[in-house]
């Protein structure tokens, strides 16, 4: 039996479902994470999110990333 669960969003409180035990159809896999922005993630959140704030945390990782980027080519400068 697949195991799904209504939680709420720990980021935005959205309730949503989610659906560990059936991950492919989880709304979570829709939204495709490096293993870094998994990790940024991670310590920010111990529960799932949902999928638009995955995207927008995604989206955040990713300016700092390129802010960070931008940082050390210029120091090197």
């Amino acid at each position: 039996m697949n195991k799904h669960e209504l939680k709420t969003c720990p980021h935005c409180n959205t309730s949503f479902e989610c659906k560990s035990g059936d991950i492919i159809n989880c709304q979570c896999d829709q939204i495709s994470l490096t293993s870094a922005q998994r990790e940024y993630i991670s310590q920010h959140y111990d529960d799932c999110l949902c999928s638009n704030c995955l995207a927008e945390l995604r989206q955040s990782y990713n300016h700092w990333q390129h802010q960070q980027n931008i940082q050390a080519i210029t120091r090197h400068h």
